[in-house]
């Protein structure tokens, strides 16, 4: 962490924008708490466009336009809940971390415009352990795991412990090859529901 910390600083005295703001870098840990935690959502790094990141996997703040990946999850999420012509106000997702969904990415920064630039400088030894901690110390949680990046993470999950559903990821370049049509949010609260836990209420607070 002293690493990755005196990275981030050097980054910044070189005069780049890293992004989210520093004190958004672990927004998802404070949105939603470890003993809150219900499902994970597992992105990979933050978005890079100015203004994008909020410190939520796949959410943007409010007035942002609605990036690709998170227009096709809201219509697989519309489609899933039995609500195709759902109408949703912003993809800003805290809503969700509220109720118990934490929407960690494996990476917690990036430099703008350059996506990915921040991988193998630390953070994912933290989400890592995150996610054994959940593992080993929680049960009944459900992991959704989109991607390549984020199935990896599935040997570190205990699958008679926990839920694992995966699929393609919701980007353009592969939505259409398995994540429409993979029902993850009607599949988690059937979990949920079947252990006598709460259901997500997903489309709520848009």
């Amino acid at each position: 962490m002293e690493s990755l910390g005196t990275f981030l600083e050097t980054e910044r005295g070189r005069g780049k924008t890293v992004l989210p703001a520093p004190d958004q870098y672990f927004a998802a840990l404070k949105a939603t708490p470890f003993e809150r935690v219900k499902v994970v959502i597992l992105g990979q790094d933050p978005y890079h466009g100015y203004g994008q990141a909020n410190g939520l996997s796949f959410s943007v703040r409010k007035q942002i336009a609605l990036p690709p990946s998170l227009r096709n999850i809201f219509k697989e999420m519309a489609v899933d809940l039995g609500q195709p012509d759902f109408q949703f106000v912003d993809g800003d997702l805290s809503g969700l971390a509220k109720q118990g969904v934490l929407l960690l990415n494996t990476v917690l920064s990036v430099e703008e415009n350059k996506p990915g630039s921040h991988q193998d400088r630390g953070w994912e030894k933290l989400t890592d352990r995150i996610i054994m901690l959940l593992d080993e110390h929680r049960a009944g949680l459900v992991f959704i795991l989109w991607g390549n990046q984020a199935r990896k993470k599935a040997k570190a999950i205990d699958d008679h412990k926990h839920r694992i559903i995966t699929s393609a990821h919701p980007s353009p370049l592969s939505a259409y090859r398995g994540f429409f049509g993979s029902r993850p949010f009607s599949q988690c609260n059937q979990y949920l529901l079947s252990r006598g836990v709460e259901p997500v209420p997903w489309l709520d607070g848009f």
